[in-house]
């Protein structure tokens, strides 16, 4: 399974779309957003493209009740996962948060073999060392919004736990 992982759009919903057209496009069955949406309008036109987003919210919250009515009218293409996520896609354990610091502990446990974060507004793919002597990837998909960073979302795929840092054209 593929998957588009992008944050920090920070309102600005033509890059989300593009990216997660992009991602569809490159083959991504599902997206997962790890936080700074902020503005539930930035989520709509996400709908069209089909695919199935799970969301976090960052530090900058924007208004929950309108994201939960935005969700409800998806008819379950986007998920509200409030302040992070666990997940399980194409048979991968998943955790997805917006706080790098955050991420990094729980990459650190061994418990998923996928942490994404945001936040940072840089886009990384580290393979972390757990506790048990295993590794998990952290990834971070930087800033679709293109803020104080050059726009990019990852390309994920579960199967071969392989990530391409994607700029957004």
């Amino acid at each position: 399974m593929k998957l588009c992982l992008v944050s920090d759009s920070h309102d600005r919903a033509p890059a989300l779309l593009a990216a997660v057209r992009a991602g569809r496009d490159a083959g991504a069955q599902a997206v997962v957003h790890c936080g700074d949406v902020i503005g539930a309008q930035t989520l709509r036109p996400l709908v069209e493209v089909g695919l199935p987003v799970h969301f976090v919210h960052g530090n900058n919250l924007g208004d929950p009740v309108a994201m939960a009515k935005v969700c409800a009218e998806s008819q379950g293409l986007l998920v509200y996962h409030g302040a992070d996520a666990d997940l399980r896609l194409g048979g991968r354990r998943l955790f997805a948060t917006h706080y790098p610091h955050y991420a990094r502990g729980l990459a650190c446990t061994g418990d998923y073999d996928v942490v994404c974060c945001g936040h940072s507004h840089e886009a990384s793919v580290i393979r972390q060392p757990t506790l048990g002597g295993g590794t998990a990837w952290l990834v971070n998909p930087g800033t679709v919004a293109g803020l104080g960073a050059p726009a990019a979302w990852v390309l994920a795929d579960l199967a071969g736990l392989a990530f391409e840092i994607r700029p957004l054209a």
